[in-house]
């Protein structure tokens, strides 16, 4: 018999960043973007913001209030801090829950290479959070498919998703990862890196929001014929006072040299371990660049002259993960075999 309260259940999929949180609900798509930060006064233990309204307060608080993010490189740090992240978004999306409605299904993105304990950390936290079954599904299988890319045919399709915390490399094939590799350099490591060329080249203080301002404004990982500059302002370590100095897109990508030449080697070692039938479809349909990470100028470029592989980066790659992820929800019994083994769980309703 059909739950006559089942029409008013909005279920969910949820691609659970590092830096930021998507949420996708069945039928309307992705209705919530906003960062994974989380302020608490830490006094009272009391949870002060989430999302927008917690990144605005990073670098501005007095010292009892902590602007945290509760997931670091993909892996749940503060349970129960992710709990009521959770929670707070899937209660925005049921704001207008009736009485003995279902709570929603969830099925959350997560990372390639995360341990059982941590699987289980992420279940709980959602079912904490008022989930009533939660699936789990891995990252670039998510991204592959938010790609539109024939994940469940035999063929060969390559995927780099990097996101805030972790860059991941997967080759799919028949609905399963053949290949999958993961490493813990990404958006985030890029924002340090500068964050470290500014102290050492230039006795400069400065923030990770500058950092990434000047990761986007004029970063790199290839040359190009247009120049960049832009200002760098923080707090001299040697005089204490302020100062502004104009770096370039070759300063910049000399800052990033190191962990951008550790990510495509990390791509270039999954393109010497594809077998040989799939890697013959990977040199026809290309590399696949999804995530934040790959919107670096250049990358694709230097990707595609270091493995020989036409590279691209896929249309909308921030979403590509909660949009993957949503798709599996929308379709979740012909696309089940996607889905990351998990604990044995409730059957669908």
């Amino acid at each position: 018999m059909i739950n006559p309260f089942s029409y008013f259940s909005k279920d969910v999929a949820i691609d659970l960043g590092t830096a930021s949180t998507l949420v996708y609900v069945r039928g309307q798509g992705i209705v919530i973007v906003e960062p994974s930060v989380v302020a608490v006064n830490q006094k009272t233990g009391k949870i002060l913001a989430i999302g927008n309204e917690a990144k605005k307060m990073v670098g501005r608080t007095p010292v009892h209030i902590v602007a945290t993010r509760p997931l670091v490189k993909g892996v749940i740090s503060d349970f129960e801090v992710t709990e009521q992240m959770l929670k707070y978004f899937i209660e925005r999306v049921h704001q207008k829950r009736f009485f003995l409605t279902p709570m929603p299904r969830v099925i959350i993105g997560i990372p390639i290479g995360v341990t059982e304990v941590e699987k289980k950390a992420v279940q709980d936290a959602a079912k904490s959070a008022g989930a009533r079954e939660v699936y789990l599904i891995e990252q670039p299988m998510a991204a592959a498919i938010g790609a539109r890319l024939p994940v469940q045919e035999a063929g060969g399709n390559f995927i780099v998703d990097i996101g805030g915390g972790t860059a991941q490399v997967a080759v799919i094939s028949l609905g399963g990862l053949v290949i999958s590799k993961s490493l813990r350099i990404a958006g985030d490591q890029l924002n340090q890196d500068i964050i470290n060329f500014a102290q050492e080249e230039y006795k400069l203080l400065i923030g990770e929001r500058t950092a990434e301002e000047i990761k986007i404004g004029i970063g790199s990982a290839f040359p190009s014929k247009e120049k960049k500059e832009m200002p760098m302002r923080g707090r001299n370590i040697v005089t204490g006072l302020p100062e502004e100095i104009m770096v370039t897109d070759e300063d910049i990508r000399r800052a990033l040299e190191k962990s951008v030449r550790q990510i495509v080697q990390t791509i270039k070692i999954t393109v010497e371990e594809t077998p040989p039938e799939l890697l013959a479809d990977v040199m026809t349909k290309g590399i696949h660049l999804t995530g934040g990470g790959s919107l670096l100028r250049g990358l694709n470029a230097l990707i595609a002259k270091e493995t020989k592989v036409p590279t691209k980066v896929i249309e909308d790659p921030l979403t590509a993960v909660a949009r993957g992820a949503g798709i599996v929800l929308e379709n979740i019994d012909e696309l089940n075999e996607v889905l990351a083994e998990t604990e044995e769980l409730e059957p669908p309703h």
